[in-house]
């Protein structure tokens, strides 16, 4: 009987539920939009009983922040997140007492690293950040995450102030300011009033949100230095806001360590759709599936 390994790859908006082969390959997949934790999980579990039988593991990659320490009372919870109806819901325990399966655990940006980790496997070490609704990292050095006591929390550091910006008083309800209050997805509408994909590109908005995911990708190259730096999200998706984004990393980084050519350096996930996470949550379920064989 050939194995089957699933992926769930929980997003703050939506849910991306996928089943795989032994070559990592996705065989069939669903999305659903991300509503109360018992609907939206109760779809996952349903989607997932179509492969009793076959499955034999699956990863899970959230939005966080989460607990990923197994030792931990609260093992498998999201905790402390702003999306309504999550916080401090018990995700690993709620599948697990309908799928009677390994299960790995982890953040969705992890999930994507190491997903980017298996499609270049000459990669020793890259960091991988989400610039979307939210903003989140995850970084790898062969093949372990970096995390001590929980997952790196990278989306909600703190960064210097473009001196056009300084009025504004960020979006992230905990911290104001930080990382993902001046540059996530909803930093644009908050500033403008606009959505951002109704904002004309040549508005000085985006050099002011590149200014500041330049410099988070400078305290990645500076702290872990990486190989690579790869940038997913909605707002990365746009092919304007790498260029801007390059032209920011060069001006900050000011010729201080070398580092590959940016066109290679920074870049934009390797498949589209985020599927990064996918191929990474099968290859973490396949993993998982192998310690507790």
């Amino acid at each position: 009987m050939s194995k089957l390994f699933g992926s769930i790859e929980a997003g703050g908006t939506k849910f991306v539920c996928a089943v795989g082969n032994e070559s990592l390959m996705i065989l069939e997949s669903a999305t659903f939009p991300t509503d109360k934790p018992e609907e939206t999980l109760q779809k996952a579990v349903d989607f997932f009983k179509q492969f009793e039988g076959s499955l034999v593991a699956i990863a899970v990659g959230s939005f966080g922040p989460i607990d990923v320490d197994i030792n931990s009372d609260t093992y498998g919870f999201v905790t402390t997140t702003p999306k309504p109806n999550w916080g401090n819901f018990d995700m690993i325990g709620f599948l697990k007492a309908q799928l009677n399966l390994p299960m790995f655990f982890t953040t969705d940006v992890n999930s994507s690293a190491f997903g980017e980790k298996i499609l270049a496997p000459s990669l020793n070490s890259l960091v991988y950040f989400t610039i979307g609704t939210g903003i989140g990292a995850g970084a790898i050095q062969g093949d372990t995450f970096i995390g001590g006591t929980s997952h790196a929390e990278m989306g909600h550091m703190f960064v210097k102030r473009h001196p056009e910006d300084l009025d504004f008083a960020g979006s992230c309800p905990f911290h104001g300011d930080c990382l993902e209050g001046v540059a996530a997805g909803p930093s644009l509408e908050a500033r403008t009033g606009v959505r951002g994909e109704h904002i004309s590109l040549e508005s000085n908005v985006w050099d002011i949100q590149a200014y500041y995911i330049a410099q988070a990708a400078v305290s990645a190259t500076l702290t872990l230095r990486p190989e690579k730096i790869i940038f997913g999200g909605g707002v990365m998706a746009q092919e304007h806001m790498m260029n801007r984004v390059r032209k920011q990393f060069s001006e900050l980084l000011n010729d201080y360590v070398p580092v590959p050519d940016l066109t290679q350096y920074l870049q934009i996930p390797s498949i589209e759709n985020n599927a990064s996470a996918t191929v990474g949550n099968f290859a973490l379920a396949k993993r998982q599936y192998e310690i507790n064989r």
